[in-house]
């Protein structure tokens, strides 16, 4: 490793023709591995999130609702995000028909291009074992692996922002506005599948330019300012065509109060999430239950709730940054390793910090989005060190990074009780005697630094690929543990044969209608027909409006309104339930109570 202490010249990593004829090859096989990581047995989850699925199933049936991301294909309201994983989904759909592999395959796809190009981020700076080397801590992260074998936006948005990166160290190499624009334009459509989060990266992208881009301050201001302009258009047409467009020809947007893309990224997906107050945010402010996050503050990402997501080689990479930004102070300013250390570090720290400490709605599987920047500083710090180990400091950091990786995976298993109890063992004598040979200065033995390090988040990765999930709160790990996520996590109960006949014989614009979309999803997934879910997710949506409903009746667009059972329950408060059982007959089915609207 190049460092501020006298070193010989460190070599080119990878220059070498016998790294060029195996690198390829061997990025090859990462990238089929993570494939068949990603797609194996995939459809044991069913629909995966219901809700995310029957807005799927709407974007496949109705351009109008892909485009807005509705949760019908009638167009009443949109789910409380925006649309831009929806558009890769509706697709999807729409060429190769509805199905749970054409709802779920896109994420796994994304995430096989996710570890593409951070190895080839990663490499640009690092030479390609670095880039591999992080690749394969990405694909068997066990977060990682979860959000890309499911269908919510996060795989899109940790997709863009590893673009992002992509493009601002190319921006880097020398000193490139159009680089650090595209940059910008990644970021931008990330906002697109998952407003604010997405931005979490900027200080980290900004920060990296700024220090280390081969041109004048003012051109890297200039630079600056011109990716802020790309972010803020890339994001910023669809919120103004939404706005633009009349109200009334397309769906409400889901979970904002007052029918504002705007205003759902500021309020319920925004300042909401980090602050907590407003709707839908869970009460008690320290999130103590397991599917959101758990108690806030630093240890947060280490405890029972996010722990076993994302902090397998968290303190590895947390010694690597601290170590190697030491070692390179006195580097120039455009020296490329440090840039990329700045870069990734600030991208863990930014979204750790506020994972750490966020108030409002949170949920454990949000922490994939810190997964690239980890993967990537395990990988450039542990190949600088090991490039530089004849020197006893770097020496001792490279076997306190291995330690740090194999002893908290020894801890992390322990919470998992009899899974692969033998597993853990393993580690930590593989843990002891890797460190020991790195201190004494083994030379060979950095296949085994590697595999010691990963050997814990790789067979939690794959505990958590062999195991279905479904519902809103999904979580990494075995079956026994994932599916104890909360109250959220599971899946639904099945719309009973009688009411699915129902629904499929009618012919208006929607099946039926019932209270929150969550409700509505498993009805229309059942039947394939559109179903109308009162006040959105939550139920609590001004969409539709009673006079709206009662238009629909009138010109016989409603087959049914459905409450009880899967249809959800009855809301006294509810105008909209209150005028149907007032003027409407009542009849049985399974556990559901149906209203036959005309």
């Amino acid at each position: 490793m190049t460092t501020a202490t006298p070193t010989a010249p460190a070599p080119t990593a990878d220059a070498t023709p016998s790294g060029r004829n195996w690198t390829t090859p061997a990025l090859v096989v990462l990238l089929v591995g993570t494939a068949v990581l990603y797609l194996w047995n995939i459809t044991a989850s069913g629909w995966g999130n219901g809700y995310y699925a029957a807005a799927t199933q709407a974007g496949a049936q109705s351009w109008t609702a892909w485009l807005f991301g509705g949760l019908d294909a009638g167009g009443v309201i949109t789910v409380d995000k925006p649309p831009a994983a929806l558009w890769v989904s509706g697709l999807s759909a729409r060429l190769f028909g509805f199905s749970s592999w054409t709802v779920l395959a896109p994420q796994a796809i994304e995430g096989v291009l996710a570890v593409w190009l951070l190895y080839a981020t990663v490499k640009r700076t690092s030479g390609a074992v670095a880039g591999l080397m992080a690749g394969a801590a990405l694909a068997v992260t066990p977060v990682a692996v979860l959000m890309f074998r499911f269908n919510l936006p996060d795989a899109l948005l940790v997709l863009l922002m590893v673009a992002g990166a992509y493009c601002t160290v190319r921006a880097l190499e020398q000193g490139s506005g159009r680089w650090l624009a595209l940059a910008g334009v990644a970021i931008g459509f990330a906002f697109l599948a998952k407003m604010g989060q997405a931005f979490l990266v900027l200080p980290a992208f900004a920060a990296a330019y700024l220090l280390a881009a081969p041109t004048t301050l003012l051109k890297r201001l200039l630079h600056l300012l011109g990716a802020g302009v790309a972010v803020a258009v890339s994001a910023g047409w669809f919120i103004a065509l939404v706005e633009l467009w009349p109200t009334e020809s397309r769906p409400y947007i889901g979970g904002s109060s007052n029918d504002s893309l705007w205003e759902l990224a500021m309020g319920y997906n925004g300042l909401g999430r980090i602050f907590g107050g407003g709707r839908g945010v869970v009460a008690g402010g320290g999130n103590a239950n397991i599917g959101f996050g758990g108690e806030t503050g630093l240890g947060r990402l280490f405890g029972a709730s996010m722990g076993g997501e994302i902090s397998w080689l968290l303190p590895a990479a947390l010694i690597g940054v601290v170590a190697g930004l030491w070692f390179t102070r006195r580097l120039p300013r455009t020296d490329r390793t440090r840039a990329a250390l700045v870069l990734w570090g600030l991208w863990v720290l930014g979204s750790g910090v506020v994972f750490s400490f966020m108030s409002g709605i949170t949920h454990p599987y949000y922490t994939v989005a810190a997964a690239p920047g980890v993967a990537a500083l395990v990988a450039i710090a542990g190949r600088e060190m090991w490039r530089g180990r004849r020197h006893p400091p770097v020496r001792l950091t490279l076997a306190a990074m291995v330690a740090a990786a194999g002893f908290w995976g020894f801890a992390l298993l322990q919470r998992f009780g009899e899974w692969l109890p033998a597993l853990r063992w393993v580690v930590a004598v593989l843990t002891v005697l890797v460190a020991t040979a790195i201190v004494m200065g083994v030379r060979r033995v950095a296949a085994l630094a590697v595999v010691t390090s990963v050997a814990s988040t790789a067979a939690f990765g794959v505990a958590t690929a062999a195991t279905p999930h479904a519902g809103s709160i999904p979580m990494s790990g075995p079956a026994s543990y994932a599916g104890d996520g909360g109250g959220m996590g599971g899946p639904m109960g099945a719309t009973s044969d009688e009411l699915v006949e129902l629904l499929k014989a009618t012919t208006g614009t929607w099946a039926a209608a019932t209270v929150s979309a969550q409700s509505a999803a498993n009805l229309s997934l059942d039947s394939g027909k559109a179903v109308i879910g009162i006040g959105g997710w939550s139920g609590g949506d001004p969409a539709p409006t009673l006079e709206e409903f009662q238009q629909y009746v009138a010109d016989g667009r409603i087959g049914y309104f459905v409450t009880g059972g899967m249809g959800g329950g009855m809301r006294g408060e509810n105008a909209i339930g209150e005028w149907v059982a007032a003027n409407f007959e009542a009849t049985t089915t399974g556990e559901a109570t149906v209203y036959k609207l005309g």
